[in-house]
């Protein structure tokens, strides 16, 4: 039975084998990772989400279509994306990953969601990947902007009415406020539909999502839930999740992070998740906890498994994978386990939690979701299995883990998939692992399952979450980042025999008899048949043959064949024996077959050169199918090659020996003489055991050895030899026999060279006849041997082994046999003699030389003759007694005591004496060597410090510390595990503190004395840690630098940095830089294959040997990783690259920067003849700069401890040229050099003009840069703006506000003064009754709206008719805005819907107010904001619009084109220098001379006019514009004295002309000084005046034109007026600037302008103007409302900041309270407005300036 076991595992090793090499279709890419797997259910087509892609492949994984779905420019922190809103951040292309794939069958599409625009969606078309739509304009498009492509699952539900629902989890990367963690959606028909994705049921309170509460992220900012799977069964959604266990995570000290696996349950009709549970679940395997899950599958149970779980065949069963623990869950341990989880089992856990709530029991246990403990409220209710809900006691957590069942662990490969599948009665489980291989498991029972076959996929690349069958289950697909497979769910052809086959485990397998190969059921054709197809062990084909072995020297022998287990035979059968024999057997009624053995040529060919027996194979060939069937072995036996008489007759097979012939033969009438022939082994000749034959050198003597059955040599035989072989040389001796029972070496010697032995076994034998041997037991030994080889002393001698016979001649001083000695009686001794003992012992050396007198020291003497008894031997060293340790006693050479403790207060130096047997003078001695006492002493240790955990190696100082045999070092109450000593230094390894980080004491014990130093004290500290690499990856080799951040590093000695791959630690050295960090050298790894992965490996662990801390071997959270190493191209086929000097050398390669992310990057050096040369790295090659060698140059390329030599650079100069050609050059030369001198002349003149030319410019640079410098400087001035100038200018003014009749009658009727209809007009009785009757109509709602549609009917009904009905019918239903408002509800809603009709792009409506309803929506809002403008709104602008007129009218402004130095457009910035300073001018009121002068401030480049408005700005600044006089109907007076009075105008006859431009006249014409006083006066008409102001105000008259066209969108381009010229004089006006497209001015002017960029600190003044600090000392204030620059411009609380107005309720808010909000900077709090209604609004104040933007937490 063993034999067959053996057997068994052999054929299904060798089946395993072969398996494992078949190539399996696969689908790979190079340049993207895939992520996902979808395959479709009828059809079979491959789905595959990778990174900015999604592929469709056939069944067999053909590529049939992809589609591209990035990259994307896209910015994480963009929410909306930026297809939505324009971002603030960086936008960049990035990848797309694809996240979830799922097959919408319903509606025949491929949902595909991605990573980017925060997650939207795609809907594929199944049939080509056409893009069906991508839904991305509405919040819900936005699943979630998580990275993880494995962070996402989706279930879709489909619905017998209405569309499909799609519930999707997903993490959420802590944007909670952003996306749902778990959601049911809609699933449209209309894939770029409003509602696609819309959550199935929402309303205030309720909907169909849960969000992770933002008060949990505050506490765990890592807190997150991953979906693992989800799935739909019976009339519930499942989801398996992976998050944060907060409670473990909140008590561990170290800050680790704890996971838990969780099991979520809900109704799959339930839109308000009022049914959602979870509940704890996980694993447990001999003991230890697997709690991280990492991937499921529902499947239905098999037969077998179904009554062993005692559950029906059609329940459901989850199969899952767990991962050891509860940390590190992005990198999971390997120790992983299967378990399988009953659905009925997790449901009735689920329904006794819910009964439990519902009868008030414990609370809902769900802290992250509800971050309190909320009690369960009891309520009288049935609850069943199928219960989903109600509002209260929800959402609900399980209380305790659900265990599954462990099936199968495994802690190598590390199980990462997991898919089932029922075949007839079993369950089939498919296991992808993280070495990228495929485990096939076979379930039948909660205790069983069988792993049958393990299969390689993807060398080293962990098979991913997505397993899939095809819809035969034929088939299953695997994926990996670079690779789809193919695989079939069984190999069973890979089983060469049945018990291979059906001793597989693999359920799919059986074996076909007849066609002898291993198979499914359906392949076999005779399956139907008994005994056709075996499916047990015990059902294969049986086969004995009898007999089962022939001579070979017997042919034909009849064979018998018994079969069993076969089907009907009766179509025929033949016997074959290999290829070479074939014969028909013939079917017995009994059953059994007879056949004959191979002819005797036939047998010769079988068995030529096989020894002594040859096994074949005699197998059953049925006729029937042309294949062998069955077999078994059988056995040819050749007895003749057997040699001796024990192998012949000891054979198996009937072997005879023929004693006189020394021959074996299977024919025992063969041998030639009747009393020769042996049967068994008792009739053999041999030698008996006698034990070992010992041999003297030199000592002629006979042998004797004891027999039996030895032959007498007949005649012509000859006679007994003894044969000795030595040292290669062979003695024959003559031997006699003794009546076949002994024989007898004669007298000989034997002698081997040489003394390095004292003995030798020897080759002995005897024969007879020349060469026939005779057989001697396995355990006969001959020994050779020389009493005095390497036995030179009397004590050697004796120790010799005494079957020797050895002793010591004492006479000759040599160890030598009894009868070489002379006198032997007297001068031999031995060791069997009573008293033996040997004289004159000596010592050669004591170790050691000192110990502490309190003893304990133990000395080893070593020496010659010192006894043969350690009871023989008394010994003193230095006076002191010493006692002999037994067991370290070596006779007569060494001997190691213990000394006593010496009682003398100071004892000298002394020998070791030593006595054998008494102290007479032949048998005492003494050592040269003295002894000393010492006190040993320490005073120091060295290093000071260490950490707490141990490990550091110690330097203990002191004297005499090499006394005495052994020493130990406490440290505290730890010892000190010794390494070496000398007399100054001990040198140990410091043990662990058991008391954490503190001073401890030192001792030494050496021997038995105890030494301690009261000021010698080691001081622990706190461990050393490492809190960060840089970078974090390394090539395979390694030796590439790693700069590692940590904690108290100065107090390790020999830090090391470790990794360990596959089993195999390796590590490297590190230097510490200080106490924080160090510098590492990467440890390599070994793969243990050839191409390594691109993306990289990762090591099992990596870490730091910091002394004997243990929490830095292995860095749990370290994520290191190796690329590959870089290899580069040899220099050319032959090794040698010929180049120029001066040229640079391009060294090829591969893998030279790793695809790491960061910047560090790999250092290289490339020597080209031992000298560096400076790099420029790429991915493929290095480019060196040109070498200054010459001559050939090896190149060696130095990279991270590898060493690559690349070949030989041939670096070639120019060759030298001959003498014609140098003749030639020379003459050249000349002819050059002449051409250059001339040159050089002509050159020289024209740098002489060039050098006063740029001294000319440089000069002109000057001061240009002068003027830039002074202009920046003024610009930069005049930015420091005084809030007081426009406080000071606003006293006493009141702001203008029209009336509500007139203010509401400028919109309603706008250009017309006095519309008819606000008249009293004298209307006839019937006119009037007409028209109250009609007002009555307007109050019928269906009038109105039939009466406004079908005046739009008419064609004729224009736009200014649409305006007029509107405000008419407004001015109508003023007094009921409550009627009005629903009546344009309803005009707006028809409006629109008559726009989507007619397809008209939506941004259009209300644009235009081409609709009568539009127009009634403007003066809608016209009546509601009047007390809104007028008490809140209406201040603020005005004095925004202030601000702006003043910082303006600071600077030049030009009078013709408006042009200004300070401006809002840069485009209407006055480029050129324009000088000016500022008068001040006295004003009288024209209506009282005798009145206050009113200063003013002007400007002296203003015009007139420009003065004029000025002036009358301030005079009447108190009066609203409307009623002041015109600037045109005023006059400008300057008085100078009492009577002098010039009247100033903009033209006269002092207007001076230039060309044909005439400039208007400012005050600087008439040359106006500061403070004169001046008059406005109304203007006088007459003929002067008239004719004097006709051209300017005509020229003003077509600019006004001019700019009021400007703003259309044609001209916002240029805005410059185009200054035509005069028809009557040809002139054309200018004030400060000349139209800039004048080529006049651009080539007059151009030396008077400056870099356009210097003007824009004017824009940025004007600017500051429009938001100048608020005059009041709180702080600024940055309301939510749109108020100019975010402030009201009001004192604190004074006015109302508040936008909610209606036309019947005041404006009234009132500051109520002030709360901290979490901005990122902590100057910033909320301030919240409250009206009497009580809602509120929000407004940020800032205690210092900023950018503000809505506050997070302003809702409500």
């Amino acid at each position: 039975m063993p034999a067959v076991c053996l057997l068994l595992l052999v054929l299904l090793a060798m089946g395993g084998a072969l398996g494992s090499s078949r190539p399996f279709p696969a689908f790979s890419v190079t340049d993207t990772t895939l992520t996902h797997l979808a395959v479709h259910r009828v059809t079979g087509e491959v789905f595959v989400g990778a990174v900015n892609r999604v592929f469709k492949l056939a069944p067999n994984l053909t590529e049939l279509r992809v589609h591209v779905t990035g990259p994307v420019e896209d910015n994480a922190r963009c929410y909306p994306p930026p297809s939505m809103r324009v971002c603030a951040h960086r936008l960049a292309p990035v990848d797309n990953v694809n996240k979830l794939l799922l097959i919408d069958y319903a509606a025949r599409r491929l949902v595909a969601c991605g990573s980017i625009w925060q997650g939207i969606c795609q809907f594929l078309r199944l049939d080509d990947l056409f893009k069906l739509g991508e839904p991305h304009h509405r919040k819900e498009h936005y699943l979630s902007g998580a990275q993880e492509p494995d962070s996402m699952a989706g279930v879709i539900v489909e619905q017998a009415r209405g569309p499909s629902k799609l519930f999707v989890g997903t993490a959420v990367d802590g944007k909670s406020e952003y996306f749902p963690t778990l959601s049911s959606r809609k699933l449209i028909s209309d894939e770029d539909g409003a509602d696609m994705f819309s959550l199935v049921y929402q309303d205030e309170f309720v909907s169909s999502q849960i969000k992770i509460p933002s008060d949990t992220l505050s506490l765990y900012p890592a807190f997150d839930i991953y979906y693992i799977y989800g799935f739909v069964s019976a009339s519930f959604v499942y989801f398996l999740t992976l998050q944060l266990d907060t409670q473990q995570t909140l008590l561990d000290t170290a800050g680790e992070k704890f996971f838990t696996s969780k099991i979520v349950r809900m109704c799959a009709g339930d839109s308000e998740f009022y049914s959602y549970v979870e509940f704890p679940i996980g694993c447990s395997w001999r003991g230890v906890e697997y709690r991280l899950v990492q991937s499921a599958h529902l499947a239905k149970p098999g037969l077998l498994l179904a009554q062993a779980l005692g559950v029906p065949p059609d329940e459901d069963v989850l199969f899952t994978v767990f991962s050891q623990g509860q940390k590190n869950r992005a990198s999971p341990p390997r120790q992983t386990v299967l378990c399988l989880f009953t659905l009925s089992n997790i449901n009735a856990h689920i329904r006794r939690r819910i009964q439990s709530c519902y009868r008030g029991e414990g609370t809902l246990a769900l802290p992250w979701l509800l971050n309190k403990e909320l009690p369960c409220i009891n309520t009288p209710m049935q609850i069943n299995g199928n219960f989903c809900g109600l509002v209260l006691n929800q959402p609900l957590g399980g209380l305790h883990v659900i265990e599954g069942l462990p099936l199968l662990a495994d802690s190598s490969d590390g199980m990462a998939s997991v898919a089932a599948y029922t075949y007839r009665r079993h369950s089939v489980v498919f296991i992808g692992t993280r070495t990228g291989s495929l485990k096939k498991v076979r379930v039948d029972g909660s205790q069983y399952a069988h792993l049958y076959e393990t299969v390689p996929v993807v060398d080293g690349s962990p098979i991913l979450r997505d397993l899939l069958f095809s819809p035969d289950h034929r088939h299953i697909y695997l994926l990996s980042e670079k690779q789809v497979s193919q695989l079939p769910v069984e190999t069973c052809e890979q089983y060469m025999s049945c018990a291979a086959c059906l001793g597989s485990g693999d359920p799919h397998c059986g074996w076909c008899v007849l066609q002898h190969r291993c198979c499914r059921e359906g392949a076999c054709p005779g399956a139907s048949a008994p005994h056709g197809f075996a499916e047990e062990l015990s059902k294969c084909v049986q086969v004995r043959v009898r007999p089962n072995n022939v001579s070979v020297t017997s042919p034909g022998v009849q064979l018998t064949v018994a079969v069993r287990n076969v089907p009907d035979l009766s179509v025929g059968v033949s016997c074959t024996f290999e290829e070479v024999a074939e014969s028909e057997a013939v079917l017995l009624p009994s059953g059994e077959l007879q056949c004959p053995s191979p002819s005797l040529r036939e047998l010769r060919a079988l068995t030529r050169g096989h020894g002594a027996t040859h096994t074949v194979r005699l197998q059953l060939l049925s006729k029937e199918t042309g294949v062998k069937f069955a077999g078994v072995d059988f056995v040819f036996y050749n007895c003749s090659v057997l040699r001796s008489c024990m192998s012949c007759v000891g054979s198996p097979y009937p072997c005879h020996w023929c004693k006189y012939r020394h021959v074996c033969t299977s024919h025992p009438q063969e041998c030639s003489f009747q009393e020769g022939r042996v049967h068994s082994p008792e009739g053999c000749p041999e030698i008996l055991p006698g034990g070992d034959l010992l041999i003297p050198v030199g000592v002629m003597q006979p042998l004797t050895l004891r027999a039996k059955n030895l032959p007498q040599p007949q005649s012509g035989q000859k006679n007994y030899e003894c044969v000795v072989r030595v040292q290669g040389r062979q003695q024959r001796v003559p031997a006699v026999r003794f009546n076949s029972s002994s024989v007898q070496c004669q007298n000989a010697s034997y002698s081997y060279e040489g003394d390095e032995y004292g003995d030798t076994e020897l080759d002995f034998s005897v024969v007879w006849d020349g060469d026939f041997a005779i057989d001697k037991p396995a355990t006969f030994r001959a020994l050779l041997y020389k009493c005095w080889a390497r036995r030179p002393s009397c004590g050697l001698c004796l120790k010799a082994d005494p079957r020797f016979n050895c002793g010591w001649c004492v006479s000759e001083h040599r160890c030598q046999l009894r009868a070489h000695c002379p006198a032997p009686k007297t001068n031999w001794m031995h060791p069997s003699q009573k008293g033996a003992r040997c004289s004159h012992p000596r010592i050669a050396q004591i170790h050691p030389l000192m110990g502490p007198k309190e003893g304990g020291t133990r000395v080893t003497i070593v020496g010659e003759n010192l006894g043969l008894s350690y009871r023989d031997v008394g010994l003193r060293v230095a006076g002191v007694r010493c006692n002999p340790i037994p067991s370290e006693y070596v006779s007569a050479e060494r001997i190691v005591c213990e000394m006593g403790e010496s009682l003398v207060p100071s004892p000298p130096p002394g020998p070791a004496e030593l006595c054998v047997g008494d102290c007479s003078a032949d048998f005492r001695t003494q050592s040269e060597q003295l002894y000393s006492f010492v006190t040993p002493a320490f005073d120091r240790v060295s290093p000071g410090r260490g950490p707490a955990s141990g490990g550091t190696r110690l330097t203990i100082s002191g004297s005499s510390l090499d006394a005495g045999s052994r020493v130990t070092v406490t440290v505290r109450d730890g010892e000190c595990q010794f390494v070496r000593r000398d007399a100054e230094t001990i040198v140990c390894i410091s043990p662990v503190s058991t008391l954490g980080p503190s001073q401890a004491p030192i001792t030494l014990a050496i021997d038995r004395a105890n030494i301690s130093s009261p000021g010698v004290f080691y001081t622990y500290t706190q461990d050393p840690t490492v809190t960060r690499l840089e970078p974090t990856w390394s090539i395979i080799n390694g030796s590439t630098a790693i700069t590692v951040s940590g904690t108290h590093l100065l107090t390790v000695q020999e830090p090391r940095v470790r990794a360990k791959y596959r089993g195999i630690e390796t590590t490297n050295t590190c230097q510490v830089i200080n106490d924080t960090a160090m510098l590492c050298k990467a440890p390599g790894i070994f793969l243990g294959r050839p191409q390594p992965q691109v993306q990289g490996e990762h090591p099992d662990e990596f870490g730091f040997l910091l002394d004997h801390v243990q929490t830095a071997r292995s860095l749990n959270r370290s994520s290191f990783t190796y690329y590959p190493d870089p290899s580069f191209e040899p220099l050319g086929p032959s090794g040698v690259l010929d180049v120029k000097p001066g040229s640079h050398v391009v060294l090829k390669g591969k893998n030279l920067i790793p695809a790491a992310a960061g910047s560090s990057r790999l250092n290289y050096t490339v020597l080209i003849g031992g000298q560096p040369c400076a790099l420029t790295v790429s991915d493929t090659q290095l480019l060196c700069d040109s070498p200054s060698q010459t001559g050939r140059q090896p190149v060696m390329v130095l990279v991270g401890g590898l060493e690559f030599w690349l070949g030989t650079l041939h670096i070639t100069a120019e060759r030298a040229l001959t003498l014609p050609a140098m003749v030639g050059l020379a003459v050249g030369g000349g002819l050059l050099l002449l051409a250059i001198t001339a040159v050089l002349v002509a050159y020289k003149r024209k740098t002489q003009d060039a050098d006063r030319t740029l001294k000319r410019l440089q000069l002109q640079m000057d001061n240009l840069e002068s003027r830039v410098a002074l202009e920046c400087k003024e610009a930069f001035a005049e930015l420091q703006t005084d809030i007081n100038e426009l406080t000071n200018h606003m006293d006493g003014v009141q702001i203008p506000f029209l009336d509500y009749r007139t203010y509401a009658v400028r919109v309603l009727f706008p250009g017309i003064e006095a519309h008819p209809v606000l008249k009293e007009l004298d209307t006839p009785p019937n006119v009037e009754k007409a028209l109250r009757l009609f007002g009555q109509l307007l109050h019928s709602r269906a009038f109105v709206l039939t009466f406004i549609h079908t005046l739009e009917a008419q064609s004729s009904f224009s736009m200014r008719d649409r305006g007029t009905v509107a405000s008419l019918t407004m001015v109508v239903l003023h007094s009921r805005l409550d009627y009005a408002t629903g009546l344009l509800k309803q005009l707006l809603a028809d409006l629109i819907e008559k726009n989507l009709e007619s397809k008209n792009h939506p941004k259009l409506l209300l644009r235009r107010t081409e609709s009568v309803a539009e127009k009634m929506l403007t003066n809608w809002f016209t009546f509601l904001l009047h007390k809104f403008l007028k008490e809140c709104a209406g201040e603020p602008l005005f004095l925004l619009y202030c601000a702006i007129k003043q910082q303006m009218e600071k600077g030049p402004i030009d009078a013709i084109t408006g042009e200004a130095r300070y401006s809002l457009s840069e485009d209407k910035l006055i480029r050129q220098q324009i000088d000016y300073k500022t008068l001040t001018l006295h004003c009288v009121f024209p209506e009282s001379e005798g009145s206050t002068q009113v200063p003013v401030k002007v400007l002296n480049c203003d015009s007139v006019t420009q003065a004029k408005d000025k002036l009358l700005d301030a005079v009447y600044k108190g009066v609203p514009y409307s009623q002041r006089p015109k600037a045109e109907d005023m006059d400008l007076e300057w008085r100078q004295g009492r009577m002098a009075r010039i009247i100033l105008q903009d033209e006269d006859v002092t207007t001076k002309i230039e060309c044909d431009w005439k400039r208007v006249n400012s005050l600087a014409h008439y040359q106006v000084t500061d403070g004169s006083l001046v008059a406005l006066v109304p203007k006088q008409v007459c003929a002067y005046n008239m004719a004097s102001s006709f051209t300017f105000t005509r020229s003003l008259s077509r600019y006004e034109s001019l700019l009021r066209t400007a703003s259309s969108p044609d001209s916002l381009r240029s805005r410059a007026p185009m200054i035509t010229p005069d028809q009557e004089t040809g002139t054309k006006l200018w004030h400060l600037v000349k139209n800039h497209d004048h080529a006049d001015h651009r080539e007059g002017d151009r030396g008077s302008k400056m870099v356009s960029e210097i003007y824009l600190t004017r824009l940025l003044a004007t600017k500051v103007w429009a938001c100048p600090e608020p005059p009041w000392p709180q702080p600024r204030h940055l309301l939510a409302q749109p108020w100019p620059c975010g402030w009201s411009g009001l004192p604190w609380g004074a006015r109302c900041r508040s936008l909610w107005m209606t036309s019947s309720r005041p404006c009234s808010a009132r500051l109520t309270e002030v709360q901290p909000c979490p901005w990122p900077s902590s100057t910033c709090s909320t301030s919240w407005m409250s009206r009497p209604t009580g809602a509120r609004s929000a407004t940020l104040t800032c205690a210092t300036p900023g950018r503000a933007t809505a506050c997070p937490c302003a809702s409500g």
